[in-house]
């Protein structure tokens, strides 16, 4: 796995590089600003872009620009969004474009290396990852007209996992459920938010596209 970083920190991004390294994953390129990002993906073809949402020179939106772009000229690669709080309006238009093989996390996240690194990974396989906190605010926001009322409390616990990028596996860790269980809800969740017959992969997407547009 091929990734380039976009990151106008130096020691984030010399700290960004070091850890994906160590994980074995090849960092074609480091940036640290939006032109020298698609001057890099043009050049290195990347699996995996991560870039920080507020970049040179206004330290506003580039990096959320520059990512929109990239989709644009080039779906396969995928987008780790980076931002220092919580912007789930950045998360949700990005998200609503082009959901598969997009993550968006938190800076205090990467941390949690084993769980940044899988993050990465996921979101070059065509994944997602989605913050926590991200996912929270959402969930605490009003409804006029919630698409998830039908959900069970434990269903929309499940989904929340789903939006974050977990497996059924780490969902299983995660709430202490067995394989079968959780199964059970993913599934259930996939019949309340009326998702046809397709790839397990792609209706958690769909799922996960349903929670954050409602």
């Amino acid at each position: 796995m091929r990734v380039v970083i976009a990151e106008d920190s130096v020691l984030l991004r010399e700290g960004l590089a070091r850890v994906l390294a160590e994980a074995g994953i090849d960092v074609a390129a480091q940036v640290g600003d939006a032109d020298a990002l698609h001057h890099a993906v043009h050049r290195e073809r990347p699996d995996v872009v991560i870039v920080d949402v507020r970049m040179p020179p206004t330290q506003t939106d580039e990096g959320t620009r520059a990512a929109r772009e990239i989709r644009a000229r080039h779906p396969e690669v995928g987008i780790l969004v980076l931002s220092q709080v919580v912007e789930a309006k950045h998360a949700l238009d990005l998200f609503s474009e082009h959901p598969e093989g997009f993550g968006y996390l938190l800076k205090d996240r990467v941390l949690e290396i084993d769980e940044f690194v899988e993050s990465v990974r996921r979101v070059g396989k065509g994944g997602t990852a989605i913050d926590p906190e991200v996912v929270a605010q959402l969930f605490g926001r009003r409804r006029a007209s919630d698409p998830l009322e039908e959900l069970t409390p434990r269903e929309r616990e499940v989904l929340a996992l789903m939006a974050e990028g977990r497996s059924n596996r780490g969902i299983c860790a995660k709430l202490f459920l067995s394989p079968k269980t959780v199964e059970t809800h993913v599934n259930s969740i996939f019949t309340k938010l009326r998702l046809p017959p397709a790839p397990d992969d792609h209706r958690r997407v769909l799922a996960v596209l349903a929670f954050l547009r409602s």
